[in-house]
This record gives C-alpha cells, sequence and structure tokens, in this order.
C-alpha cells in the first residue's frame, strides 16, 4: 500500500498527522474584513467602535482600522478592514467576533 499521508505541501507527522504552525501562520495574511448591512448609521457606528475596541485590546502595534460606511436598500452598509502587525493578532481578533 502507498503512503499517502502527505498529499499537500503541508509538512505532516506520521504520529499525530501535525503540521508546522509555520505552514498555517506565515504573517502573509494580517488583514481581517468586516462586512455587514444595517438599518440606522448609528448601529453601524456602535459595531465599528466595538470593533475598534476589540482591535485595540488585540495589537501590539497599531492596528491599521480603514472604514466606511455607505448607503445601501433599506440601510447602511459597514465595511472595515483591520491590518494587524502579525497573522496571529489577526487569527485571535477574529476568533473573538465568533
Amino acid at each position: 500500500m502507498a503512503n499517502s499521508l502527505n498529499k499537500c505541501s503541508a509538512q505532516e507527522t506520521a504520529a499525530c498527522c501535525c503540521v508546522d504552525v509555520g505552514t498555517i501562520i506565515d504573517n502573509e495574511d494580517c488583514k481581517a474584513s468586516f462586512s455587514k448591512t444595517f438599518e440606522k448609521r448609528h448601529q453601524a457606528e456602535e459595531m465599528l467602535a466595538g470593533l475598534t475596541d476589540k482591535a485595540r485590546a488585540v495589537e501590539s502595534d497599531p492596528c491599521l482600522i480603514e472604514s466606511r460606511i455607505d448607503p445601501a436598500d433599506g440601510g447602511v452598509v459597514l465595511n472595515a478592514d483591520f491590518t494587524f502587525s502579525c497573522q496571529a493578532e489577526t487569527l485571535i481578533f477574529q476568533l473573538g467576533l465568533r
């Protein structure tokens, strides 16, 4: 029977099917994006303030926050991008939103 353990580029260990953390967290993706439609502008602004607080609690260096609140059918849409200094902070921020 052929060894089919290593079908992907990740370095796996046969004993536990583990992958090297550097394969997953490589600091390539440090941006988290958020988009949601709200009925009222003040709801979007409150959400942005909450997201900003969460980002500030995670950051080691200042997080770059770019946001827009645009009119949409039936309300407004909040689009925000959070660029952290490292991918681990991005993951912590995203997990905190779940």
